[in-house]
Order: structure tokens, then C-alpha cells, then sequence
């Protein structure tokens, strides 16, 4: 059985645990946090999400655990037959997390720590944005998932970046981003509307508030140093 090693509170083990949930795969949850030694025993980066195999091998990196899990458990493919085809959820994917997450991400700690962002990072943020606004309205096509007429991995991958995207866009830049891809946001609330995506917020929302202890505890120290 896969054991899945995380919290829920993060976005990328989200869309693990949502893959693993749509392919109906038997696997169980060890909470843990980044940062901690037990987590660098089995994340080289100390980085989750990780899963341990059956077999006792650890693998880390969404993007990696997702394709293996794909390449190992292929019924229920969440990936189209065809290479080209293949190659386009590919592309939706890198470019969400690279144009949509990433950047994102930099607001995380002013949003965490009750501050605003300097109009620098801002302009910074919405720079890299406005690029993966251009390019996943040329890509996708919500016709009517993300990639077409086939449910796929892009569809998971995508929903979960996005709770980072809407979270700290709409909080730090008073935009609403996913409004922006003409199409993304019904689909999002499409998404959000399935078993699997609702059980998986429901968890979320449960370890929230002791990630965000913990992240308090960890803004604390800093400022003591």
C-alpha cells in the first residue's frame, strides 16, 4: 500500500492525495511537516509531498510522484493515448505551476504574517501572471475539461494550483486571476463541486488551523534571531 506523507493544508499534496482518490488506489496519510528531520529521511529536499511505495521507495515531487502513479496504476488513465495529446496536459501543467503557482507563492509569507507585499514584489507577481493569463487562455479549452473532451491530470493539477493562485492574488494584489482565463473560473467551481474535491477541502480545512500554529511559532522564532 502507498503511504502518502504530508499535510493537508498543502496544495501539492492535495493533488497527490486527489489522484490517488480518483484512481479508487488504497493508500494511508502520515502527517507531517516540512522542516522536520523525519521528513529529510525521506525527501531529499525535505519537501512534500512524498509517498513511500510498497516496495519501501521514497518519491517526492508532485509532478514525479503523478506520473509514477500513472505509469504504475494505468487503468483509470488520467492521461490521453496520444503523445502529442499528451504532451499539451503536460504543458498546461509546467505553465500553471511555473506562470500561476510559482509566483504566487512569494505573496504566501506577507499573507501569513498579516503584512502587505512592497509594490515591488507586487508588480513583480503580476508580471509573471499576466504571462500565464496569455498563455492558458491559448491552451486551454474547458470543452469541458481543461484539455478537451478527456478528464486528465492537467484537471487536477490545475484545480489545486489554483487554490494558491485565487488565495493570495485576490488577498495581496486585489485581482481576481482565475477570472482572467476566460473559462477557468466556472470550470474551478466545476471542480470544486466533485466528491473527491470536496473530501479533500473538508481535510483541508481540518488541519488548517495547526499549520497555521505552527507556521505562527515558526514567524516567532525568526523575529527573535
Amino acid at each position: 500500500m502507498i503511504t502518502l506523507h504530508g499535510f493537508a493544508a498543502s496544495n501539492y499534496y492535495n493533488l497527490v492525495k486527489h489522484v490517488l482518490l480518483h484512481k479508487e488506489l488504497p493508500f494511508q496519510e502520515n502527517l507531517i511537516y516540512g522542516g522536520s528531520d523525519e521528513l529529510l529521511t525521506i525527501s531529499p529536499a525535505g519537501k512534500v509531498p512524498v509517498i513511500t511505495t510498497s516496495e519501501g521507495l521514497h518519491i517526492s515531487e508532485s509532478s514525479v510522484i503523478c506520473d509514477f502513479i500513472e505509469e504504475t496504476y494505468p487503468a483509470t488513465p488520467l492521461y490521453p493515448e496520444n503523445t502529442g495529446e499528451r504532451a499539451v496536459v503536460r504543458q498546461i501543467m509546467k505553465i500553471a505551476e511555473l506562470y500561476f503557482e510559482l509566483p504566487s507563492r512569494r505573496l504566501i509569507p506577507y499573507a501569513f504574517s498579516g503584512t502587505e507585499a512592497p509594490e515591488s514584489v507586487k508588480a513583480e507577481v503580476r508580471q509573471v501572471l499576466k504571462r500565464g493569463i496569455t498563455a492558458l487562455s491559448r491552451l486551454c479549452q474547458f470543452s469541458p475539461w481543461i484539455a478537451g473532451d478527456q478528464f486528465t491530470m492537467a484537471d487536477i493539477y490545475v484545480y489545486h494550483v489554483n487554490t494558491i493562485v485565487s488565495t493570495f492574488g485576490a488577498s495581496q494584489l486585489d485581482w481576481d486571476v482565475l477570472a482572467e482565463v476566460p473559462g477557468m473560473k466556472e470550470w474551478n467551481h466545476s471542480m470544486s463541486q466533485s466528491v473527491i474535491a470536496q473530501n479533500v477541502e473538508e481535510d483541508r480545512l481540518a488541519n488548517k488551523p495547526e499549520f497555521m500554529q505552527k507556521l505562527k511559532v515558526q514567524f516567532q522564532a525568526a523575529k527573535a534571531k
